[in-house]
Protein backbone atom coordinates (compact mmCIF):
# COMPACT_ATOMS: atom_id res chain seq x y z
CA UNK A 1 0.00 0.00 0.00
CA UNK A 2 2.90 2.38 0.64
CA UNK A 3 3.88 2.52 -3.04
CA UNK A 4 0.24 3.05 -4.04
CA UNK A 5 -0.20 6.08 -1.84
CA UNK A 6 3.28 7.38 -2.65
CA UNK A 7 2.58 7.39 -6.37
CA UNK A 8 -0.98 8.76 -6.00
CA UNK A 9 -0.06 12.43 -6.61
CA UNK A 10 1.72 11.59 -9.88
CA UNK A 11 -1.12 9.41 -11.10
CA UNK A 12 -3.67 12.05 -10.12
CA UNK A 13 -1.86 14.74 -12.11
CA UNK A 14 -1.92 12.53 -15.21
CA UNK A 15 -5.61 11.67 -14.76
CA UNK A 16 -6.69 15.27 -14.24
CA UNK A 17 -4.57 16.75 -17.03
CA UNK A 18 -4.77 13.95 -19.61
CA UNK A 19 -7.94 12.05 -18.73
CA UNK A 20 -10.22 14.86 -17.62
CA UNK A 21 -8.35 17.55 -19.61
CA UNK A 22 -8.55 19.88 -16.62
CA UNK A 23 -6.66 23.18 -16.72
CA UNK A 24 -3.15 23.07 -15.29
CA UNK A 25 -3.74 25.41 -12.36
CA UNK A 26 -6.83 23.48 -11.26
CA UNK A 27 -5.13 20.09 -11.68
CA UNK A 28 -2.08 21.20 -9.72
CA UNK A 29 -4.09 22.74 -6.87
CA UNK A 30 -6.36 19.69 -6.46
CA UNK A 31 -3.30 17.41 -6.51
CA UNK A 32 -1.66 19.56 -3.84
CA UNK A 33 -4.72 19.19 -1.60
CA UNK A 34 -4.70 15.39 -2.03
CA UNK A 35 -0.93 15.20 -1.49
CA UNK A 36 -1.19 17.15 1.76
CA UNK A 37 -4.06 14.92 2.87
CA UNK A 38 -2.05 11.75 2.21
CA UNK A 39 0.97 13.20 4.03
CA UNK A 40 -1.13 14.22 7.05
CA UNK A 41 -3.16 11.07 7.51
CA UNK A 42 -1.38 8.21 5.77
CA UNK A 43 2.36 8.89 5.58
CA UNK A 44 3.08 7.84 9.16
CA UNK A 45 0.82 4.81 8.94
CA UNK A 46 2.72 3.48 5.94
CA UNK A 47 6.13 4.42 7.22
CA UNK A 48 6.80 7.37 4.97
CA UNK A 49 7.80 9.98 7.48
CA UNK A 50 8.88 10.62 11.08
CA UNK A 51 6.34 11.68 13.73
CA UNK A 52 7.38 15.32 13.85
CA UNK A 53 6.78 15.72 10.13
CA UNK A 54 3.12 14.72 10.37
CA UNK A 55 2.50 17.08 13.28
CA UNK A 56 3.63 20.28 11.61
CA UNK A 57 6.14 19.48 8.89
CA UNK A 58 3.53 19.10 6.16
CA UNK A 59 2.60 22.74 6.38
CA UNK A 60 6.21 23.86 6.57
CA UNK A 61 6.88 21.76 3.46
CA UNK A 62 4.13 23.75 1.72
CA UNK A 63 5.74 26.98 2.94
CA UNK A 64 9.06 25.84 1.48
CA UNK A 65 7.27 25.06 -1.78
CA UNK A 66 5.82 28.57 -1.94
CA UNK A 67 9.24 30.08 -1.27
CA UNK A 68 11.01 27.91 -3.85
CA UNK A 69 8.31 28.58 -6.44
CA UNK A 70 8.56 32.33 -5.98
CA UNK A 71 12.33 32.63 -5.54
CA UNK A 72 13.50 32.26 -8.24
CA UNK A 73 11.23 30.22 -10.55
CA UNK A 74 8.24 32.58 -10.84
CA UNK A 75 10.49 35.63 -10.89
CA UNK A 76 12.47 34.21 -13.82
CA UNK A 77 9.33 33.19 -15.72
CA UNK A 78 7.84 36.64 -15.18
CA UNK A 79 10.98 38.41 -16.36
CA UNK A 80 11.48 36.13 -19.37
CA UNK A 81 7.96 36.85 -20.63
CA UNK A 82 8.35 40.51 -19.64
CA UNK A 83 11.39 40.78 -21.92
CA UNK A 84 9.33 39.50 -24.84
CA UNK A 85 6.40 41.81 -24.06
CA UNK A 86 8.73 44.81 -24.03
CA UNK A 87 9.89 43.81 -27.50
CA UNK A 88 6.25 43.80 -28.57
CA UNK A 89 5.72 47.23 -27.01
CA UNK A 90 8.74 48.74 -28.76
CA UNK A 91 7.93 47.05 -32.06
CA UNK A 92 11.52 45.78 -32.35
CA UNK A 93 10.25 42.21 -32.45
CA UNK A 94 9.57 42.86 -36.14
CA UNK A 95 13.28 43.41 -36.79
CA UNK A 96 14.16 40.18 -34.95
CA UNK A 97 11.52 38.31 -36.94
CA UNK A 98 13.02 39.62 -40.18
CA UNK A 99 16.47 38.45 -39.08
CA UNK A 100 15.25 34.92 -38.56
CA UNK A 101 13.12 34.76 -41.70
CA UNK A 102 15.89 36.29 -43.84
CA UNK A 103 18.49 33.68 -42.89
CA UNK A 104 16.79 30.90 -44.79
CA UNK A 105 13.55 30.07 -46.56
CA UNK A 106 13.58 26.74 -44.69
CA UNK A 107 11.30 26.81 -41.65
CA UNK A 108 13.16 23.87 -40.15
CA UNK A 109 16.36 25.90 -40.04
CA UNK A 110 14.55 28.77 -38.33
CA UNK A 111 12.89 26.54 -35.71
CA UNK A 112 16.08 24.59 -34.98
CA UNK A 113 18.09 27.79 -34.65
CA UNK A 114 15.62 29.18 -32.11
CA UNK A 115 14.81 26.21 -29.89
CA UNK A 116 17.98 24.10 -30.17
CA UNK A 117 20.69 26.74 -30.70
CA UNK A 118 19.39 29.87 -28.99
CA UNK A 119 17.37 27.82 -26.47
CA UNK A 120 20.40 25.70 -25.57
CA UNK A 121 22.44 28.84 -25.01
CA UNK A 122 19.74 30.34 -22.76
CA UNK A 123 19.49 27.10 -20.78
CA UNK A 124 23.24 26.97 -20.30
CA UNK A 125 23.36 30.52 -19.02
CA UNK A 126 20.12 31.00 -17.10
CA UNK A 127 17.96 27.87 -16.95
CA UNK A 128 14.76 27.96 -14.88
CA UNK A 129 12.39 28.14 -17.84
CA UNK A 130 14.03 30.90 -19.88
CA UNK A 131 14.94 28.45 -22.66
CA UNK A 132 11.28 27.48 -23.02
CA UNK A 133 9.64 30.86 -22.51
CA UNK A 134 11.72 33.05 -24.83
CA UNK A 135 12.13 30.78 -27.92
CA UNK A 136 8.46 29.71 -27.76
CA UNK A 137 7.30 33.31 -27.60
CA UNK A 138 9.48 34.28 -30.58
CA UNK A 139 8.13 31.33 -32.60
CA UNK A 140 4.60 32.56 -31.94
CA UNK A 141 5.59 35.99 -33.24
CA UNK A 142 6.94 34.34 -36.41
CA UNK A 143 3.54 32.85 -37.10
CA UNK A 144 3.95 29.30 -35.78
CA UNK A 145 1.01 27.74 -33.95
CA UNK A 146 1.03 27.82 -30.13
CA UNK A 147 0.81 24.05 -29.69
CA UNK A 148 3.71 23.45 -32.07
CA UNK A 149 5.81 26.23 -30.52
CA UNK A 150 5.30 24.86 -27.02
CA UNK A 151 6.06 21.27 -28.09
CA UNK A 152 9.33 21.93 -29.94
CA UNK A 153 10.53 24.26 -27.17
CA UNK A 154 9.88 21.54 -24.57
CA UNK A 155 11.59 18.83 -26.63
CA UNK A 156 14.64 21.02 -27.23
CA UNK A 157 14.84 22.02 -23.57
CA UNK A 158 15.90 18.54 -22.47
CA UNK A 159 19.52 17.63 -23.23
CA UNK A 160 20.90 21.07 -22.20
CA UNK A 161 19.20 21.04 -18.78
CA UNK A 162 21.81 18.68 -17.36
CA UNK A 163 24.29 21.53 -17.66
CA UNK A 164 21.77 24.35 -17.25
CA UNK A 165 22.50 27.54 -15.31
CA UNK A 166 26.25 27.06 -15.82
CA UNK A 167 26.26 23.41 -14.76
CA UNK A 168 24.42 23.63 -11.44
CA UNK A 169 22.58 20.26 -11.81
CA UNK A 170 25.73 18.21 -12.41
CA UNK A 171 27.87 20.02 -9.84
CA UNK A 172 25.07 19.57 -7.30
CA UNK A 173 24.86 15.86 -8.17
CA UNK A 174 28.61 15.39 -7.79
CA UNK A 175 28.54 17.08 -4.38
CA UNK A 176 25.57 14.97 -3.25
CA UNK A 177 27.40 11.68 -3.86
CA UNK A 178 30.86 12.80 -2.69
CA UNK A 179 31.83 11.25 0.65
CA UNK A 180 33.07 14.59 1.96
CA UNK A 181 30.05 16.46 0.59
CA UNK A 182 32.31 18.44 -1.74
CA UNK A 183 33.21 16.86 -5.08
CA UNK A 184 36.69 17.10 -6.52
CA UNK A 185 37.21 18.68 -9.92
CA UNK A 186 38.04 15.24 -11.30
CA UNK A 187 34.73 13.83 -10.02
CA UNK A 188 32.84 16.64 -11.77
CA UNK A 189 34.76 16.04 -14.99
CA UNK A 190 34.02 12.32 -14.81
CA UNK A 191 30.28 12.66 -14.18
CA UNK A 192 29.93 15.46 -16.74
CA UNK A 193 31.59 13.35 -19.43
CA UNK A 194 29.43 10.34 -18.63
CA UNK A 195 26.25 12.44 -18.89
CA UNK A 196 27.26 13.63 -22.37
CA UNK A 197 28.05 10.06 -23.50
CA UNK A 198 24.73 8.73 -22.19
CA UNK A 199 22.84 11.48 -24.00
CA UNK A 200 24.91 11.31 -27.19
CA UNK A 201 22.29 9.56 -29.40
CA UNK A 202 19.65 12.07 -28.32
CA UNK A 203 21.80 15.00 -29.44
CA UNK A 204 21.22 13.81 -33.00
CA UNK A 205 17.75 12.28 -32.61
CA UNK A 206 16.14 15.37 -31.05
CA UNK A 207 17.15 17.82 -33.81
CA UNK A 208 15.77 15.29 -36.31
CA UNK A 209 12.48 15.06 -34.38
CA UNK A 210 12.19 18.86 -34.27
CA UNK A 211 12.88 19.12 -37.99
CA UNK A 212 10.30 16.42 -38.81
CA UNK A 213 7.70 18.13 -36.63
CA UNK A 214 8.37 21.31 -38.61
CA UNK A 215 8.35 19.67 -42.04
CA UNK A 216 7.24 16.04 -42.29
CA UNK A 217 7.12 15.86 -46.09
CA UNK A 218 8.87 12.86 -47.64
CA UNK A 219 11.05 15.10 -49.79
CA UNK A 220 12.34 16.83 -46.64
CA UNK A 221 13.55 13.57 -45.07
CA UNK A 222 17.08 13.56 -46.50
CA UNK A 223 17.56 17.23 -45.65
CA UNK A 224 16.28 16.69 -42.10
CA UNK A 225 18.61 13.72 -41.56
CA UNK A 226 21.60 15.63 -42.95
CA UNK A 227 20.96 18.75 -40.87
CA UNK A 228 20.31 16.72 -37.70
CA UNK A 229 23.53 14.75 -38.16
CA UNK A 230 25.51 17.94 -38.78
CA UNK A 231 24.09 20.04 -35.94
CA UNK A 232 23.83 17.14 -33.49
CA UNK A 233 27.33 15.95 -34.30
CA UNK A 234 28.84 19.40 -33.80
CA UNK A 235 26.94 19.83 -30.53
CA UNK A 236 28.03 16.39 -29.31
CA UNK A 237 31.73 16.92 -30.04
CA UNK A 238 31.77 20.37 -28.43
CA UNK A 239 29.86 19.24 -25.35
CA UNK A 240 32.03 16.14 -24.93
CA UNK A 241 35.27 18.15 -25.09
CA UNK A 242 33.83 20.80 -22.76
CA UNK A 243 32.69 18.22 -20.22
CA UNK A 244 35.90 16.19 -20.32
CA UNK A 245 38.39 19.03 -20.09
CA UNK A 246 36.51 21.99 -18.58
CA UNK A 247 33.73 20.60 -16.38
CA UNK A 248 29.99 21.11 -15.95
CA UNK A 249 29.81 24.88 -16.40
CA UNK A 250 30.31 25.12 -20.17
CA UNK A 251 28.86 22.15 -22.17
CA UNK A 252 25.38 23.65 -22.65
CA UNK A 253 26.71 27.16 -23.29
CA UNK A 254 29.40 26.16 -25.78
CA UNK A 255 27.12 23.51 -27.27
CA UNK A 256 24.47 26.18 -27.87
CA UNK A 257 26.97 28.54 -29.49
CA UNK A 258 28.38 25.74 -31.66
CA UNK A 259 24.88 24.72 -32.74
CA UNK A 260 24.01 28.29 -33.72
CA UNK A 261 27.17 28.56 -35.82
CA UNK A 262 26.56 25.13 -37.41
CA UNK A 263 22.96 25.99 -38.33
CA UNK A 264 23.94 29.37 -39.80
CA UNK A 265 26.72 27.75 -41.87
CA UNK A 266 24.32 25.11 -43.17
CA UNK A 267 21.73 27.77 -44.05
CA UNK A 268 24.31 29.87 -45.92
CA UNK A 269 25.64 26.91 -47.91
CA UNK A 270 22.59 24.77 -48.62
CA UNK A 271 19.40 26.83 -48.41
CA UNK A 272 18.01 29.83 -50.22
CA UNK A 273 17.96 33.13 -48.32
CA UNK A 274 14.64 34.22 -46.90
CA UNK A 275 12.94 37.52 -47.53
CA UNK A 276 16.07 39.59 -48.04
CA UNK A 277 14.14 42.53 -49.48
CA UNK A 278 12.47 43.03 -46.10
CA UNK A 279 15.79 43.29 -44.24
CA UNK A 280 17.41 45.67 -46.71
CA UNK A 281 16.13 48.61 -44.72
CA UNK A 282 17.55 47.27 -41.43
CA UNK A 283 20.89 48.93 -40.70
CA UNK A 284 23.45 47.51 -38.31
CA UNK A 285 22.25 50.03 -35.72
CA UNK A 286 18.66 48.83 -36.18
CA UNK A 287 19.70 45.21 -35.68
CA UNK A 288 21.77 45.98 -32.60
CA UNK A 289 18.91 47.98 -31.11
CA UNK A 290 16.43 45.17 -31.74
CA UNK A 291 18.69 42.60 -30.09
CA UNK A 292 19.73 44.92 -27.25
CA UNK A 293 17.41 43.30 -24.70
CA UNK A 294 18.75 39.80 -25.28
CA UNK A 295 22.30 41.10 -25.62
CA UNK A 296 22.19 42.71 -22.18
CA UNK A 297 20.42 39.69 -20.67
CA UNK A 298 23.15 37.35 -21.89
CA UNK A 299 25.87 39.82 -20.88
CA UNK A 300 24.57 40.13 -17.32
CA UNK A 301 24.05 36.37 -17.00
CA UNK A 302 27.63 35.70 -18.13
CA UNK A 303 29.12 38.38 -15.87
CA UNK A 304 27.13 37.25 -12.83
CA UNK A 305 27.66 33.50 -13.33
CA UNK A 306 30.36 31.05 -12.24
CA UNK A 307 32.39 31.84 -15.35
CA UNK A 308 33.40 35.17 -13.73
CA UNK A 309 34.24 34.14 -10.14
CA UNK A 310 34.99 37.58 -8.59
CA UNK A 311 31.62 39.06 -9.60
CA UNK A 312 29.79 35.81 -8.92
CA UNK A 313 31.27 35.53 -5.42
CA UNK A 314 30.40 39.14 -4.62
CA UNK A 315 26.79 38.85 -5.81
CA UNK A 316 26.26 35.53 -4.02
CA UNK A 317 27.38 37.03 -0.73
CA UNK A 318 25.50 40.33 -1.02
CA UNK A 319 21.84 40.87 -0.03
CA UNK A 320 21.17 37.19 0.66
CA UNK A 321 18.03 36.24 2.59
CA UNK A 322 18.38 33.11 4.74
CA UNK A 323 15.26 31.53 6.25
CA UNK A 324 15.47 28.58 8.64
CA UNK A 325 12.32 26.46 8.48
CA UNK A 326 11.41 24.04 11.31
CA UNK A 327 11.70 21.05 8.94
CA UNK A 328 15.34 21.91 8.24
CA UNK A 329 18.20 20.40 10.23
CA UNK A 330 20.44 22.77 12.16
CA UNK A 331 22.54 24.90 9.86
CA UNK A 332 20.36 24.54 6.75
CA UNK A 333 18.51 27.54 5.33
CA UNK A 334 16.34 28.48 2.41
CA UNK A 335 18.52 31.08 0.73
CA UNK A 336 17.72 33.59 -1.96
CA UNK A 337 20.25 36.02 -3.37
CA UNK A 338 18.55 39.25 -4.42
CA UNK A 339 21.65 40.25 -6.39
CA UNK A 340 22.73 36.91 -7.85
CA UNK A 341 19.52 35.42 -9.28
CA UNK A 342 18.90 35.17 -13.01
CA UNK A 343 15.58 37.00 -12.66
CA UNK A 344 17.41 40.22 -11.79
CA UNK A 345 19.66 39.81 -14.82
CA UNK A 346 16.61 39.35 -17.04
CA UNK A 347 14.98 42.43 -15.50
CA UNK A 348 18.05 44.65 -15.88
CA UNK A 349 18.63 43.51 -19.45
CA UNK A 350 15.01 44.12 -20.33
CA UNK A 351 14.84 47.59 -18.80
CA UNK A 352 18.14 48.79 -20.29
CA UNK A 353 17.30 47.27 -23.67
CA UNK A 354 13.78 48.66 -23.50
CA UNK A 355 15.04 52.18 -22.85
CA UNK A 356 17.46 51.86 -25.79
CA UNK A 357 14.50 50.80 -27.92
CA UNK A 358 12.59 53.93 -26.94
CA UNK A 359 10.14 52.53 -24.38
CA UNK A 360 9.43 55.04 -21.61
CA UNK A 361 9.89 54.10 -17.97
CA UNK A 362 6.16 54.50 -17.34
CA UNK A 363 5.38 52.10 -20.19
CA UNK A 364 7.96 49.64 -18.86
CA UNK A 365 6.14 49.66 -15.52
CA UNK A 366 2.76 49.21 -17.22
CA UNK A 367 4.01 46.27 -19.29
CA UNK A 368 5.44 44.64 -16.15
CA UNK A 369 2.13 45.08 -14.33
CA UNK A 370 0.10 43.62 -17.19
CA UNK A 371 2.53 40.71 -17.57
CA UNK A 372 2.16 39.94 -13.87
CA UNK A 373 -1.64 39.96 -14.08
CA UNK A 374 -1.62 37.70 -17.14
CA UNK A 375 0.45 35.10 -15.27
CA UNK A 376 -1.96 34.65 -12.36
CA UNK A 377 -2.94 31.10 -13.40
CA UNK A 378 0.69 30.18 -13.92
CA UNK A 379 1.42 31.39 -10.38
CA UNK A 380 -1.16 28.98 -8.97
CA UNK A 381 0.22 26.14 -11.10
CA UNK A 382 3.88 26.64 -10.22
CA UNK A 383 3.29 27.23 -6.50
CA UNK A 384 1.11 24.12 -6.28
CA UNK A 385 3.56 21.93 -8.19
CA UNK A 386 6.64 22.96 -6.21
CA UNK A 387 4.70 22.53 -2.97
CA UNK A 388 3.67 19.03 -4.09
CA UNK A 389 7.32 18.20 -4.68
CA UNK A 390 8.31 19.51 -1.27
CA UNK A 391 5.60 17.55 0.56
CA UNK A 392 6.38 14.36 -1.38
CA UNK A 393 10.06 14.72 -0.60
CA UNK A 394 9.79 15.37 3.14
CA UNK A 395 7.00 12.82 3.66
CA UNK A 396 9.15 10.11 2.08
CA UNK A 397 6.85 9.45 -0.88
CA UNK A 398 9.52 10.01 -3.53
CA UNK A 399 12.02 7.78 -1.73
CA UNK A 400 9.39 5.03 -1.51
CA UNK A 401 8.86 5.17 -5.29
CA UNK A 402 12.57 5.11 -6.10
CA UNK A 403 13.36 2.31 -3.65
CA UNK A 404 10.49 0.19 -4.97
CA UNK A 405 11.83 0.54 -8.52
CA UNK A 406 15.33 -0.39 -7.39
CA UNK A 407 14.11 -3.43 -5.44
CA UNK A 408 11.93 -4.65 -8.31
CA UNK A 409 14.60 -4.50 -11.03
CA UNK A 410 17.73 -5.99 -9.42
CA UNK A 411 20.53 -6.43 -11.95
CA UNK A 412 18.41 -4.71 -14.58
CA UNK A 413 18.37 -1.58 -12.48
CA UNK A 414 20.56 0.41 -14.94
CA UNK A 415 17.68 0.22 -17.41
CA UNK A 416 15.41 2.14 -15.04
CA UNK A 417 18.02 4.38 -13.41
CA UNK A 418 17.16 7.24 -15.82
CA UNK A 419 13.45 6.72 -15.07
CA UNK A 420 14.09 7.54 -11.42
CA UNK A 421 15.76 10.81 -12.44
CA UNK A 422 12.84 11.50 -14.78
CA UNK A 423 10.33 10.98 -11.97
CA UNK A 424 12.31 13.45 -9.86
CA UNK A 425 12.15 16.11 -12.56
CA UNK A 426 8.52 15.41 -13.38
CA UNK A 427 7.55 16.02 -9.77
CA UNK A 428 9.92 18.86 -8.90
CA UNK A 429 10.36 20.52 -12.31
CA UNK A 430 14.08 20.78 -11.68
CA UNK A 431 17.02 18.64 -12.76
CA UNK A 432 18.93 20.00 -9.77
CA UNK A 433 16.15 18.98 -7.36
CA UNK A 434 15.96 15.52 -8.95
CA UNK A 435 19.69 15.12 -8.35
CA UNK A 436 19.35 16.19 -4.74
CA UNK A 437 16.49 13.71 -4.23
CA UNK A 438 17.96 10.69 -5.97
CA UNK A 439 21.69 11.22 -6.56
CA UNK A 440 22.66 9.48 -3.34
CA UNK A 441 20.13 6.73 -3.98
CA UNK A 442 21.73 5.94 -7.35
CA UNK A 443 25.15 5.72 -5.70
CA UNK A 444 23.79 3.45 -2.92
CA UNK A 445 22.11 1.10 -5.41
CA UNK A 446 25.35 0.92 -7.39
CA UNK A 447 27.05 -0.30 -4.20
CA UNK A 448 24.26 -2.80 -3.41
CA UNK A 449 24.40 -4.45 -6.83
CA UNK A 450 28.23 -4.27 -6.96
CA UNK A 451 28.11 -2.10 -10.06
CA UNK A 452 31.50 -1.68 -11.73
CA UNK A 453 31.26 2.07 -12.27
CA UNK A 454 29.10 3.86 -9.65
CA UNK A 455 29.51 7.25 -11.35
CA UNK A 456 27.92 5.81 -14.49
CA UNK A 457 24.70 5.19 -12.53
CA UNK A 458 25.02 8.52 -10.75
CA UNK A 459 25.24 10.25 -14.14
CA UNK A 460 22.16 8.30 -15.27
CA UNK A 461 20.09 10.29 -12.79
CA UNK A 462 20.72 13.53 -14.65
CA UNK A 463 20.41 11.81 -18.04
CA UNK A 464 16.92 10.66 -17.11
CA UNK A 465 16.06 13.93 -15.41
CA UNK A 466 16.62 15.80 -18.66
CA UNK A 467 13.96 13.60 -20.29
CA UNK A 468 11.51 14.15 -17.47
CA UNK A 469 11.90 17.88 -18.09
CA UNK A 470 9.94 17.52 -21.36
CA UNK A 471 6.74 16.60 -19.51
CA UNK A 472 7.34 18.35 -16.21
CA UNK A 473 4.09 20.18 -15.38
CA UNK A 474 6.20 23.19 -14.38
CA UNK A 475 7.84 23.34 -17.81
CA UNK A 476 4.48 22.86 -19.50
CA UNK A 477 3.03 25.71 -17.43
CA UNK A 478 5.87 27.94 -18.60
CA UNK A 479 5.27 26.90 -22.22
CA UNK A 480 1.53 27.55 -22.09
CA UNK A 481 2.08 30.93 -20.44
CA UNK A 482 4.65 31.92 -23.06
CA UNK A 483 2.40 30.82 -25.93
CA UNK A 484 -0.73 32.45 -24.54
CA UNK A 485 -2.61 29.17 -24.15
CA UNK A 486 -2.93 28.90 -20.39
CA UNK A 487 -5.28 26.12 -19.39
CA UNK A 488 -4.23 23.81 -22.23
CA UNK A 489 -1.59 22.05 -20.12
CA UNK A 490 -3.20 18.64 -20.60
CA UNK A 491 -3.19 19.00 -24.38
CA UNK A 492 0.49 19.98 -24.39
CA UNK A 493 1.33 17.15 -21.99
CA UNK A 494 -0.40 14.62 -24.22
CA UNK A 495 1.54 15.80 -27.26
CA UNK A 496 4.88 15.77 -25.43
CA UNK A 497 4.45 12.46 -23.57
CA UNK A 498 5.47 10.07 -26.41
CA UNK A 499 8.71 11.99 -26.98
CA UNK A 500 9.55 11.96 -23.27
CA UNK A 501 8.90 8.20 -23.05
CA UNK A 502 11.09 7.55 -26.10
CA UNK A 503 13.80 9.79 -24.64
CA UNK A 504 13.84 7.95 -21.31
CA UNK A 505 13.87 4.53 -23.02
CA UNK A 506 16.88 5.53 -25.17
CA UNK A 507 18.66 6.90 -22.10
CA UNK A 508 17.94 3.64 -20.25
CA UNK A 509 19.35 1.56 -23.09
CA UNK A 510 22.47 3.74 -23.21
CA UNK A 511 23.00 3.35 -19.47
CA UNK A 512 22.42 -0.43 -19.58
CA UNK A 513 24.54 -1.24 -22.62
CA UNK A 514 26.94 1.69 -22.70
CA UNK A 515 28.81 1.19 -19.44
CA UNK A 516 32.53 1.18 -20.11
CA UNK A 517 32.32 3.56 -23.07
CA UNK A 518 34.14 6.19 -21.06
Amino acid sequence: MDILFAILPILLLFVLMLGLKMAGHKSAFITLVITVTVALFLSQRFGFAPDNFVQSGVWWAVVEGVLKATFPILIIILMAIYSYNVLLKSGEIEVIKRQFTSLSDDKGVTVLLLVWGFGGLLEGMAGFGTAVAIPAAILISLGFKPGFSALVALIANSVPTGFGAAGVPVTTLANEVAESGVATHQDILDISTKVVVQLSPLMIILPFVILMLTDSRAKALVKNITLALWVGGVSLVVQFLSARYMGAETPAILGGVASIIAIILYAKLFTKPGKKEETAKDTTADILKAWSIYFFILLFIILSGPLVPPINDFLKSTLVTNIHLPIYPEGKYFSFGWMSNAGLMLFLGTVIGGVIQGVSLSDLVKVLGQTTINLRKTVVTIVSLVSIASVMSYSGMILVIATALADATGSYYPLVAPLIGAIGTFVTGSDTSANILFGKLQANVATQINYADPNWLVAANTSGATGGKIISPQSIAIATASCGVEGQDGKILASALPYAVGYIVIAGLMVFFGVGLI
